[in-house]
């Protein structure tokens, strides 16, 4: 990423490198979240317990001028929890609403798979459509509305799998591993550090206004014709799987919004490059992210071992661009 301030991506590329610097071995989550951030989107982060992944969006947080909430996941949260409720005042007679954790710019879902089907339902209203309904009545939320959800892929006791629909409404979903022995060395040295030294400054927020000259410089960022082939060959691959290298590998293909996802990622990952046109490599980096939770594998893929990142992986090696 190259940094200039006095271009629109330059306060957003100064706010990633600040997120990166209280992170180890996390350069392709700080993309990712950015990615979202230029998009419009929501990013689901996958993996271990103690992979930083809170961390990361709370150290975003801290560089974003708008407001931020967590929302921490039981399998007793209600709705009302996350949108708000009805509450009386008894000097005014009234019922008046109370704005819950959802009434935020930037909202961290944890362990979102901990949430039971109801608050699911209610967040994916919050995620597609930037409202939420309480009372018979539809609110909007803010501009630039943003969820980031976690979920710890290793424990099925006491979740709920999040249903296709809501999958489908992440634009990104960031699959996180554990760390080598060299990066664990390191977060051993930074926490240390951390620990004996004074809390850093808090440097300029990234503001509302450099957000939307930001985005706006996004979406002029030229994707070329054959870029766009290239995209909808990968996802039309995931439907027409008969005598292919896909065969009986996939249950449920990528849906169109897997192609606009892409399309859409593919674009902040070039203006975050500085460059003002998207090329494969972009797509290629992404498609994993951008696919792979809106595909769900066969059982027979599911028998031999093979998840859809693996699919998706696949897919990369046989439709190229050209």
């Amino acid at each position: 990423m190259a940094k200039d301030l006095e271009t629109p991506l330059g306060p957003v590329i100064a706010l990633g490198e600040r997120v990166a610097e209280g992170l180890i071995g996390h350069a392709p989550l700080v993309e990712r979240l950015l990615i979202a951030l230029l998009a419009g989107g929501h990013v689901l982060i996958e993996g271990p317990p103690g992979l930083a992944k809170t961390r990361a969006v709370k150290r975003l947080a801290t560089g974003l001028e708008g407001s931020f909430a967590r929302i921490q996941c039981t399998p007793d949260l209600m709705p009302s929890d996350m949108i708000g409720t009805q509450v009386f005042r008894p000097g005014d007679g009234d019922f008046a609403f109370l704005q819950g954790p959802l009434f935020h710019q930037l909202v961290l879902v944890d362990e979102i798979n901990r949430a039971p089907p109801k608050v699911q339902s209610a967040l994916l209203e919050a995620m597609a459509e930037g409202q939420v309904t309480a009372g018979g009545t539809t609110r909007r939320l803010p501009d630039h509305f943003m969820v980031v959800a976690t979920q710890n892929g290793i424990e099925n006791e006491g979740t709920f799998p999040l249903p296709e629909a809501q999958l489908d409404r992440f634009l990104l979903h960031v699959d996180l591993a554990l760390p080598g022995a060299e990066a664990e060395r390191a977060i051993l040295d930074l926490v240390e550090a951390e620990g004996l030294g004074s809390p850093a400054p808090v440097l300029t927020r990234l503001s509302a206004g450099q957000l939307d000259a930001a985005q706006a410089a996004v979406a002029k960022v030229h994707l070329a014709p054959a870029l766009k082939d290239y995209i909808v060959r990968l996802v039309m691959a995931t439907r027409e799987t008969a005598d292919g290298p896909l065969d009986g590998l996939i249950a449920h293909a990528v849906s169109p919004r897997g192609s606009l996802s892409l399309a859409a990622a593919a674009r902040a990952r070039a203006a975050l490059s500085g460059r003002d046109h998207a090329l494969p490599e972009d797509v290629d980096a992404l498609a994993q992210d951008a696919l792979s939770h809106r595909l769900i594998p066969s059982w027979r893929a599911t028998s031999d071992g093979q998840t859809a990142r693996d699919i998706v992986a696949k897919l990369l090696a046989h439709v190229r661009p050209y």
